[in-house]
């Protein structure tokens, strides 16, 4: 018997506690629970629509504009070499129709002063300042779409966030179930609209610093190009 009652003690030590158990299967059932990225996008509601839409359109943007300003900067090298030859020798017209079949922002300002040879400098000036301006015009062009989606997606976000949180509470006001496992589950759905707005805004504000910087460098090679032209029909022709 007491040999007996020696095992039981043993066996009843060895045992976890019942409530022990189950707590261990349920945070194993936890632990096994998954959701992917689509189903938990779709859970955002109806306001990931707009998201979705301001997603699109910032992509479609940024690439537009990404390779329309990556074409106006580029340059033959040797491009401003040609004009010097052609003006310095009193070659006009080659210059001329050298820098109208170039495709880039500092070759119609060239062109524009090539026009204006024989007026004074500071009338050249001006005239391919007024084209530069234009020029600048035309590669931020859109581009506040980007700043604008920067702006607004994350107030979409937040929106959704809000509304989230109005019909969960309302939810608890009327079945008066205010456990933690609700209360969290409504949360982290709602929030979802303000993570997806925060991305959509950051990745916009990004892109639209990076085109900005890429302009400015277009922009440097205008004034360069520019300056160097002054420098050229201040120099004696041959």
């Amino acid at each position: 018997m007491l040999s007996g009652l020696v095992t039981l003690l043993q066996d009843t030590m060895l045992l976890p506690p019942a409530d022990t158990v189950a707590t261990a299967a349920g945070a194993a059932a936890a632990a096994d629970q998954h959701i992917s990225l689509l189903d938990l996008l779709m859970k955002g509601g109806v306001l990931m629509i707009p998201l979705g839409v301001l997603s699109l359109i910032a992509v479609f943007v940024f690439v537009e504009r990404y390779l329309t300003i990556a074409k106006a900067g580029r340059m033959e090298e040797n491009f401003m070499p040609m004009i010097r030859d052609h003006i310095t020798s009193g070659n006009i017209a080659a210059a001329r129709s050298l820098s109208k079949n170039t495709a880039n922002p500092a070759a119609r300002m060239i062109d524009k002063g090539i026009q204006r040879i024989g007026k004074p400098i500071e009338n050249i000036e001006r005239s391919m300042e007024n084209v530069g301006k234009l020029e600048i015009y035309k590669m931020e062009k859109n581009l506040v779409i980007l700043s604008i989606i920067a702006g607004i997606a994350p107030m979409f976000g937040f929106l959704g966030t809000i509304a989230g949180m109005i019909q969960t509470f309302f939810n608890i006001s009327i079945t008066s179930d205010i456990t933690l496992g609700t209360i969290a589950g409504g949360i982290y759905v709602k929030m979802i609209t303000s993570a997806t707005g925060l991305i959509i805004g950051i990745v916009a504000y990004i892109g639209y610093s990076f085109l900005n910087a890429q302009i400015d460098k277009v922009v440097n090679k205008m004034e360069a190009a520019s300056s160097e032209f002054i420098d050229i029909l201040q120099e004696p022709t041959r």
